[in-house]
């Protein structure tokens, strides 16, 4: 990052060097400079994440973009302040330059994320902005508990949205003729609501502190999800 860019941000943060430094326990990702855990998946979230990944990867045999899972790390902003690194359920990636073995340089094409109790405002709110302002060119959310999926199309800098149901097919709008059968998707998924093997509020607080980020930033992270 140059000097301007230093003197003209409000509050730098942390960046992805930083980011490497951790040990990523609890998981987390860096938005705008500041880490936000990340909860670990439930079994319906795996099941869902398993069925759409492979119906991805199946259309996607042979062709130039490819399809991954988390964790791949996301940097949204890596040509200037780099402080926003995402890890996407799914993500795919058709520009091969973006991709550097390690992470993911820039917006995906497309990005999946699957709605947990514990984040449903970071998914449909703050990742939904990021996402649009970055240029992904297509989001999903995806909702276990009501078995629905959110389409956002990025239109004009913008994202115009469609919602489908468990019967439904939903073409995939960056991947000419793909489209993934949502039957499949949501086929003997049951997710419930409950706090079990989801990360308590004082074991992220332990974990944050001992991955040397500041009281300051430890406050603001866990105000953002209450």
């Amino acid at each position: 990052m140059d000097n301007l860019a230093r003197r003209i941000r409000p509050e730098v943060g942390y960046t992805y060097s930083d980011y490497l430094t951790w040990d990523n326990q609890p998981r987390c990702e860096l938005i705008e400079g500041i880490p936000r855990a990340m909860a670990s998946p439930s079994q319906a979230h795996q099941e869902i994440v398993g069925e759409i990944f492979n119906q991805l990867y199946n259309f996607l045999k042979g062709k130039p973009c490819k399809a991954f899972v988390a964790p791949f790390d996301v940097r949204l902003n890596a040509e200037s302040f780099d402080d926003t690194v995402v890890v996407p359920d799914i993500l795919v990636v058709c520009d091969r330059s973006k991709l550097n073995g390690r992470s993911v340089t820039g917006a995906p094409d497309l990005i999946i994320e699957i709605l947990s109790p514990f984040y449903i405002r970071h998914d449909t709110v703050k990742k939904y902005r990021l996402y649009q302002k970055a240029g992904v060119k297509e989001y999903w959310i995806v909702d276990p508990v009501t078995k629905t999926v959110q389409t956002h199309i990025l239109e004009n800098g913008k994202y115009i949205g469609r919602t489908y149901g468990d019967d439904d097919t939903v073409p995939v709008h960056t991947l000419d003729g793909c489209k993934i059968n949502l039957m499949d998707v949501f086929y003997d998924t049951v997710e419930v609501e409950s706090d079990d093997g989801l990360i308590t509020k004082q074991n992220m607080i332990e974990a944050l502190k001992k991955n040397n980020i500041s009281d300051t930033q430890i406050e603001k992270i866990m105000n953002s999800i209450e």
